[in-house]
């Protein structure tokens, strides 16, 4: 991420209530793939749910970069 959009991002976060929300729930996910991580062996229930929390982070992840493009193209024309 350059310094550019991770500013953005830092203004977002602080600005923005659904930014913010959407920034916690990524960590959150994170940090439960990490304990995943960490087991020898899954059961079909935590590879079920390893996939869906994989699934939700990148689509946080795609929602935060586009409001960070939303917000780099508004500044670009005011």
């Amino acid at each position: 991420m350059s310094n550019s959009a991770k500013e953005i991002e830092e203004v977002l976060a602080t600005q923005d209530e659904e930014f913010r929300h959407w920034i916690q729930e990524h960590h959150q996910h994170e940090e439960r793939l990490a304990l995943l991580a960490q087991k020898s062996t899954l059961s079909i229930d935590e590879e079920l749910e390893e996939k869906h929390l994989k699934k939700r982070k990148l689509f946080l992840k795609d929602q935060m970069a586009a409001r960070i493009r939303g917000y780099e193209t508004r500044a670009a024309h005011a």
